[in-house]
């Protein structure tokens, strides 16, 4: 009977795992705070961005408006720090689908708007076309970053460890 080591692959990933969502957690925080840092300073543009899409009444539209940069900084720090990753991500998993359907639906609709994902939207000149299929790509990528930290959201440097007391290991039953 031969006994095989395992793969070279399977071996790293365990200590592969924990930096790569390091990466993520960091490049989602980075996501978030320069989304909510270029709508803060203009929460009525930020309104009317979302007042754009055509889903929902004009007040409510810039009341979500107006509290969604808020929403994205306070995610961008959680992660930034690693406090509540994994709620963090499974926030951040939602409003990434929203955003991703509202994208869809905007397209699907024929409207002609900026997504206002980094700062103001709204309506596009005339002669200019929207970018659906990037912005809802990039926002997939997104998707992916906070999917990961959902299934492993323990990371090196991060309050979450620091809390716990010990350091993410393989197989963690969070």
């Amino acid at each position: 009977m031969t006994v095989t080591a395992p793969s070279t692959r399977a071996a790293r990933w365990p200590a592969v795992r924990p930096w790569l969502g390091t990466a993520a957690r960091l490049g989602l925080a980075a996501v978030w705070l320069i989304a909510g840092g270029a709508k803060v300073g203009d929460l009525a543009a930020s309104g009317r961005a979302v007042n754009a899409y055509q889903v929902m009444p004009y007040d409510l539209a810039t009341v979500i408006g107006a509290a969604l940069p808020f929403v994205e900084l306070a995610l961008g720090v959680l992660l930034l720090i690693g406090l509540a990753t994994r709620l963090a991500a499974g926030v951040s998993a939602a409003l990434l689908v929203v955003f991703i359907t509202g994208i869809a639906s905007a397209w699907s609709r024929g409207l002609a708007i900026d997504c206002g994902c980094f700062g103001s939207g709204g309506q596009l000149a005339a002669g200019r076309a929207p970018s659906y299929l990037p912005e809802i790509l990039r926002d997939l990528g997104f998707l992916a970053l906070a999917g990961f930290l959902l299934i492993w959201p323990r990371t090196p440097v991060s309050v979450d460890g620091w809390l716990a007391g010990d350091a993410p290991v393989e197989g963690e039953d969070e």
